[in-house]
């Protein structure tokens, strides 16, 4: 009997898939639009599409090479950017393909951060550059496209701002990611992937090899003060792996720890909501009773009265009016906000940068100071340059005045009075190095 390919779900991709001649072609997340597509195929005269005739062909083939050759992580962050791009497209030939193609998937996202945009954009665009280096296309046709500009984080954490964060911080295992991020000021993908293996205690530091490395070009060292280096001594006596663990003993993710920054945002909202006397309109949770009702009866499910409905509805206002109050913290701020307190501590560029695992000390100055966002710092700092520029005029005033006092010494005899101003005269001058030979000099 002939046998006919039928299509199968890749849990691993989201998607499903029908193999002819050998080759699997990606049809898509939804079930029924697969089988349509599936259908298709099979009627037309040619199952067998051309290789790389569409866009999403060469988006299979750059997947398939992420997931042989680099991380976990690395591969579902292209995976989940590129499939949006694949439902927006799904049959775009690659001969088409050109600029605004990506322009109006991207505007297609509504009320979605520049920064999002940017990675969305970023994903499609490696996709071509790897297809130009493998030969598997003669020119890249997204050349020119210019990418959405990416936000810069303007939120730094004060420290009575860290303190007040650590209150509304009920979860223990949460609460020691945060110290950690805030004494140390590494990344937060450094943060997660910290194993016990390493630990350097000898050292007091956390050394990432070079092949674990953020671009893999020499190994990261991690410095722990003492704080942090009780947190890591307490959780690595009960890891076998990763040592940052949620309170279900599960290795924290992004998504987890984004939930966790959400649910700290909610509670601070709420707070200076009630601090405010602010309450939410009854209309509101009227027109959100109504809808979460119908939603509901068109999915079949089993009814629920209409005061659940209403706390439901309520509940999910208040959370939606408190982030509105509240910053948006993540693991990054705590890193740049470290770096703004080791600069006003009084540690060089150079050394901030190190410590951070920066290859361009620029970084510093362009990314992460913030030192705008501290007046009084810098107000400090000018009065400071202020006061050593007069001590500095005194010095040479009082170098000038040893130079006289000499002069007149020599001439007319030097009397107790002018003997004291001499040695005072004289010390101050040793102080600031004004001797006689450099006092109009300083």
């Amino acid at each position: 009997m002939p046998h006919f390919p039928k299509p199968f779900f890749r849990t691993a991709r989201q998607a499903w898939f029908v193999e002819i001649a050998g080759r699997q072609v990606n049809l898509g997340p939804d079930k029924d639009t697969a089988f349509r597509s599936y259908h298709g195929l099979m009627l037309s005269g040619q199952p067998t599409p051309p290789r790389n005739e569409r866009v999403v062909d060469l988006i299979d083939e750059f997947l398939e090479s992420v997931h042989e050759n680099q991380s976990a992580e690395t591969y579902e962050w292209y995976r989940s950017r590129l499939q949006k791009f694949a439902t927006f497209h799904p049959s775009l030939p690659l001969a088409s393909l050109r600029p605004f193609h990506v322009q109006r998937w991207l505007d297609s996202f509504r009320g979605v951060a520049s920064a999002t945009k940017r990675n969305y954009a970023r994903s499609i665009i490696r996709v071509m550059h790897w297809s130009l280096a493998q030969g598997l296309i003669d020119r890249n046709p997204l050349v020119g496209f210019r990418k959405p500009r990416c936000g810069r984080r303007e939120v730094v954490v004060s420290p009575d701002e860290f303190v007040r964060l650590l209150n509304f911080t009920r979860n223990r295992c949460f609460r020691d990611l945060l110290c950690f991020a805030w004494e140390t000021g590494a990344r937060a993908s450094e943060c997660l992937a910290i194993e016990k293996r390493h630990l350097d205690r000898a050292n007091e530091r956390i050394v990432f090899p070079a092949s674990e490395e953020k671009m893999g070009r020499a190994p990261r060292v991690i410095y722990l003060n003492a704080a942090a280096m009780e947190i890591v001594e307490r959780l690595v006596a009960t890891a076998t792996d990763r040592v940052f663990r949620n309170s279900r003993g599960r290795p924290w993710t992004t998504d987890a720890v984004n939930c966790a920054f959400q649910q700290l945002r909610i509670r601070e909202g709420k707070r200076i909501m009630k601090e405010r006397g602010l309450r939410i309109p009854e209309s509101d949770v009227n027109e959100l009773t109504h809808c979460l009702r119908k939603r509901w009866e068109q999915l079949g499910r089993p009814g629920k009265t209409k005061q659940e409905f209403r706390e439901v509805a309520r509940a999910r206002l208040w959370n939606k009016h408190a982030a509105r109050y509240a910053p948006a913290y993540c693991l990054t701020v705590l890193r740049h906000s470290w770096c703004q307190r080791a600069l006003k501590s009084g540690l060089d560029a150079l050394t901030v940068s190190q410590l951070m695992g920066h290859v361009d000390v620029s970084m510093v100055a362009r990314v992460y100071s913030h030192l705008s966002h501290a007046p009084d710092f810098l107000k400090s700092v000018e009065g400071v340059q202020k006061r050593w520029r007069g001590e500095l005029v005194a010095a040479a005033r009082i170098g000038g005045a040893y130079l006289c006092i000499l002069e007149r010494g020599r001439r007319w005899g030097f009397s107790p009075q002018l003997l004291q101003l001499r040695r005072e005269a004289k010390e101050c001058a040793a102080t600031w190095n004004c001797g006689p030979k450099s006092a109009v000099e300083c």
